[in-house]
Parts: structure tokens; C-alpha cells; sequence
């Protein structure tokens, strides 16, 4: 007669979480009262424990799948294939609703019968929508050492819609009218992360990642700050005291509407950074970065998709530019004591090979500043910012003197909030961008995203105050008022033959609120309403001629077009 049998386990208590099935083996049976075999380490049973015998979160809450926030084997808690594999899947739905008055021409065909001004209607509403879905696989028990290797995929699926109530602005051609929309399917995270090592047993590590992914090369976003095809190799020392980064990109073209990379169209660029770090520099809690940026920048012709030519840029010389470029620069990030510092400093030398301002070939020589001072005073940040941008005051000579970026993104004096940095702002007339969106440099390009750094450019004075206040622990207030001024005003006087435009662009005023419902990161609603009050110089840029019939007879006024320049935003971001 065959002995019987050893029972199969069934645990009383079950792992917290959602764990999904455990990817070992089959469950393992029972072989005495007192031993029963464990094979799956991360699926430990716990007892189901509530302190207060009442319906709250506990430390061994049981979850589900669509629950992101407690243990989860879609959010790479657990092992999908063995005890070394895992899983994690984001996803995203981002959402922008925005209303803003841009100044804009009326075209050569306006919108509206008997339109006689210069300046049309600036106000337009933009729509887009991004969804976005993250598969990341890695091998490793990231709690206490590097990954040994991870693969990540990121499609974004896009829609966007424009009303501009102008014609000649959604398109080149007047006859595709005043409205656009449009989609796009892109991935902006492709790559692998490899391993090479560990450096010190505190796991100091060094790792390479190829692919298309994202790099920000300062602490702020001043020079360069995208997801690109490249190369990458970081590690650290000095038990994660120094950082640093070497890496090589190869950009791939962005769809003029979505913004989004397109896929297997690089364009004639070639970009190198190092930067490196170390942490508790002199004082706790501050962190220095030096860091080197080197672009070769050859500007193949290109037209963008709505049929506007953006290389080389379409005024004055229309002949082959190239960028020969290297930014230097010192940055600081932290706190000193109870004083929270943020510091940069920028000096860019190099060659522009036919620059279309001015048809000539320069040096390039310039420089920026930027340092913000804020302290916490419980619930409130006040904060203090300043920001200077060389500009060149001699457009013609051998040495382009005007500060630009290579692809920024900065979050300085209000960010994405603010008016001047938020909107692009069209140089009427010259096919040029006065600043480019989500940028802070007044570059003079035909596009921030598909156009060439130039070097000959006015500069600019920002002086920011702001504050940060904490309403309640959901609810953000974000505030801001920046007086700007351009630095040298000769390049504008030359671009649009005009005499002695002044320095000064105006105050933008701006206020913004962050709201977290849930007190998490996966559902966090953001608004901001902003205005740009022009000052002269801005009045001289975009002036108007307005003709009346009074007692006198014909009667001739000038003067800026609007009342007020504006920016109102909606956004809402869901992840799981």
C-alpha cells in the first residue's frame, strides 16, 4: 500500500498586494508538519492586520491590479519570470487645454472681409492630448544595487488642434484656413541600460544607455533638456557623492505639431555632453556641476510640416548655415544653511558659417548668467531670481556676441507658468521667432525645435520675484511677476528695418496652482493664467499704423495692437 500523499500548501495568509502569480515553479507540497518549503522569496505570506478594527490602510493592505499604489507585479514589486525578472508598466493620459493671444499679421489673405490693419485677431485656442504607455523589463533587485540591465519602451500616441482665426498660420497655404488638427504616433523612450560594473562595495557602479531617451544636461534645463537617439555612459564614486555623465546624440528630426521625435529621420546634428557633480559640495546639501556641451550643427534644407521652410532660417541669406559650438559651464544646486541656492554660468565659443542675418561668417563668443536665491518659511518659498543673456550690439562685425541654447527647457522665474517662457512669440514679417516656446532666450530662430542656434540675437535682462506657496498639502499656489528687457536692440533694428526700438519688453505677470487630490503623483491637476504687459520696446517691435476720419480729416495713429498679451492653461495628468 502507497503511503499517502504529503498534502499541498495552502497559506493562510497571503502577500500583500497585488503579486500575480508566482513565476517559479508549480506550489511546492507540505513534507513534514514542522518545514514547508518556501521557492518564491518575494511572495511571503503576512496575517491581515488592522490596528484600529476599522476600514483603514494597513501595512499589509491586499491590492489589485489597477491599483498603482500598494505593492503591484505591474509596477515591478514582484518577479514576472523567476526571482531576478520584472515588470513595470506606466501609463498616462496628458492633457492640455490652452487660450492665448499671440500677435500675429492678418496675412496676405485675412480671415475676415475688410480687414484693413496689419495685426489680426492673436487669439487661439490649442488643444493636445498625449497618451502614453511605458513597458520597462530589468533584471536585478533594485533596493540595494544597480539594475544589471533594462530594456524600456515608450510609445506616445498624440492629438492636437489648433484655432488660430488666421489664415497663413496653421499652414503656408491661406486656402487650408484657420484650424488645424492633426495626430502623431511616436516613441520617445527606446533604449537599454547595460551594467558594466560595480566600482566600491558601497555600489558605486558604472552603466551605458543606448537609445532613444531623456537627458537633462543641467539642473534647470538652461542648454539642453530632450529625449534623443544617443548614447550614454553614468556612474558615481564616493558612495554616490560624485556623478557623472558622458554621453553622444545623434537627434532625430520633431513633428512640427506634436513636438514628438520622428522616427527614423535624424537630422544634421552631433551633439557631445559631459557634466559631473559632487554632492555636499563644502556645505551640506549643495552640489556643484561643471559641465561641456560640443555641437556640430550642419543645417541641411528643411521644410517643416506645414510647408514653412525652418533651415536655414528664410530671411536675408538663403544659403547653407553651419553651428560649430561649445558651451562651458558652472552650475550649483542646494542649500547653504537655510538659504536655497540655484546658480549657472555659461560662456559659448565656437563658428557660424554664414549666418542668414547677416551673410556672414563669425566667431561666436557669449555668455549667460542665471542665480536664484529662495528660503522656506514654513508653508510659504519666497523667491528671487535673476537672469542675463548676452546680446550683440554690432550685427555686422566678425563676432556674434548673442547667447542661444541648443534645445532648452527651463524651469527659471515661473517656468511654464509665465507668458514670456511658455508662448512663442512670432517676429512678424521675417519668418523668425522673437523666443521660442518653452524657452527663455530671445534667439531670433525660425523654430526652437526643427531651427539652428543663432548667435546674433538681442540677449536679455530678467529680474523675477515669485513665491511658492503651500495652500493645504493638496493645493499649490505658484506666483510670479519678471521685468525683461532686451540687452542690445541693434540685430532688431536690422531684421525689421527699423530705427531705435528700445530695450525694455514688458512685466510678466503670472500665477499658477498645483493640485493633488489624492496627496499622490497619479492624479495631479495643474492652471495658470498669464500676462505680458509690453513695455516700449515691445510697443516699437509690434506697431501699428491706425487710420480715422475726424474733424481734421484723416487722422493717423500708432500703436501695439492688443491690450494685453495672455496665456491660460488647463492641464490634467493621470498615471497608473
Amino acid at each position: 500500500m502507497e503511503p499517502p500523499r504529503p498534502a499541498p500548501i495552502e497559506p493562510k495568509d497571503k502577500p500583500p498586494g497585488f503579486t500575480g502569480p508566482s513565476p517559479t515553479r508549480p506550489s511546492p507540497t507540505r513534507t513534514s508538519p514542522d518545514f514547508v518549503p518556501i521557492l518564491d522569496r518575494w511572495r511571503l505570506g503576512f496575517p491581515d492586520w488592522n490596528r484600529y478594527e476599522r476600514p483603514l490602510e494597513a501595512p499589509y493592505v491586499k491590492g489589485r491590479w489597477w491599483d498603482p499604489y500598494n505593492q503591484n507585479v505591474l509596477k515591478g514589486d514582484y518577479p514576472v519570470i523567476g526571482q531576478r525578472y520584472f515588470l513595470n508598466v506606466s501609463a498616462i493620459s496628458d492633457s492640455l487645454l490652452e487660450l492665448r493671444r499671440i500677435p500675429l499679421p492678418s496675412n496676405v489673405s485675412a480671415a475676415d472681409r475688410g480687414q484693413a490693419e496689419f495685426f489680426g485677431s492673436g487669439d487661439q485656442i490649442f488643444f493636445n492630448q498625449n497618451f502614453i504607455l511605458s513597458l520597462e523589463f530589468f533584471k536585478g533587485d533594485t533596493a540595494f544595487k544597480p539594475r544589471d540591465w533594462e530594456f524600456r519602451i515608450t510609445p506616445v500616441f498624440n492629438l492636437n488642434y489648433l484655432n488660430a482665426k488666421e489664415t497663413g498660420v496653421v499652414n503656408i497655404d491661406v486656402r487650408e484656413g484657420t484650424t488645424r488638427l492633426d495626430g502623431d504616433v511616436s516613441l520617445q523612450e527606446l533604449f537599454v541600460e547595460y551594467h558594466l560594473g560595480d566600482l566600491s562595495p558601497h555600489y558605486d557602479f558604472l552603466s551605458t544607455r543606448s537609445g532613444i531617451q531623456p537627458f537633462t544636461s543641467d539642473f534647470r534645463g538652461f542648454i539642453f533638456s530632450d529625449n534623443q537617439l544617443g548614447f550614454r555612459l553614468f556612474g558615481n564614486l564616493g558612495s554616490n557623492r560624485h556623478q557623472f555623465n558622458a554621453a553622444y546624440f545623434r537627434p532625430l528630426e520633431k513633428d512640427t505639431n506634436s513636438g514628438l521625435n520622428r522616427l527614423f529621420d535624424t537630422r544634421e546634428q552631433h551633439l557631445g555632453i559631459v557634466n559631473y557633480f559632487v554632492q555636499d559640495f563644502i556645505w551640506p546639501g549643495y552640489t556643484l556641476m561643471f559641465n561641456l556641451h560640443v555641437l556640430n550643427d550642419s543645417g541641411d534644407k528643411h521644410f517643416d510640416v506645414n510647408g514653412f521652410l525652418v533651415r536655414p532660417a528664410a530671411i536675408g541669406t538663403l544659403d547653407k548655415k553651419t553651428v560649430d559650438a561649445v558651451w562651458l559651464g558652472w552650475n550649483g544646486d542646494g542649500h547653504i544653511g537655510p538659504l536655497n541656492l540655484t546658480h549657472a554660468l555659461y560662456q559659448v565659443v565656437g563658428r557660424e558659417n554664414r549666418n542668414p542675418i547677416n551673410g556672414r561668417t563669425q566667431d561666436i563668443s557669449a555668455q549667460m548668467a542665471a542665480l536664484e536665491v529662495s528660503t522656506d518659511l514654513d508653508w510659504l518659498r519666497p523667491r528671487a531670481s535673476f537672469l542675463w543673456a548676452s546680446g550683440d550690439s554690432k550685427p555686422d562685425d566678425s563676432t556674434a556676441r548673442g547667447f542661444d541654447t541648443i534645445f532648452d527647457n527651463p524651469n527659471f522665474a515661473g517656468g511654464g507658468f509665465s507668458y514670456w517662457v511658455r508662448q512663442g512669440l512670432p517676429l512678424t514679417s521675417t519668418g523668425l521667432e522673437l523666443v521660442g516656446r518653452n524657452s527663455i532666450v530671445p534667439s531670433l530662430r525660425s523654430s526652437k525645435i526643427e531651427g539652428q542656434p543663432n548667435f546674433v540675437n538681442p540677449g536679455l535682462f530678467l529680474f523675477n520675484v515669485g513665491a511658492d506657496v503651500e495652500l493645504t498639502p493638496k493645493l499649490k499656489a505658484i506666483l510670479n511677476v519678471s521685468y525683461l528687457r532686451f540687452h542690445h536692440t541693434e540685430v532688431l533694428e536690422r531684421v525689421l528695418f527699423q530705427p531705435k526700438i528700445r530695450e525694455e519688453i514688458g512685466i510678466d505677470y503670472s500665477v499658477g496652482f498645483r493640485w493633488r487630490p489624492f496627496l499622490i503623483e497619479n492624479v495631479v491637476i495643474t492652471a495658470g493664467v498669464a500676462a505680458l504687459q509690453p513695455g516700449d520696446g515691445l510697443r516699437d517691435i509690434y506697431t501699428q499704423d491706425t487710420f480715422t476720419f475726424g474733424a481734421g480729416g484723416l487722422q493717423k495713429t500708432r500703436g501695439f495692437p492688443y491690450d494685453v498679451l495672455y496665456s491660460a492653461f488647463l492641464a490634467m495628468t493621470f498615471t497608473y
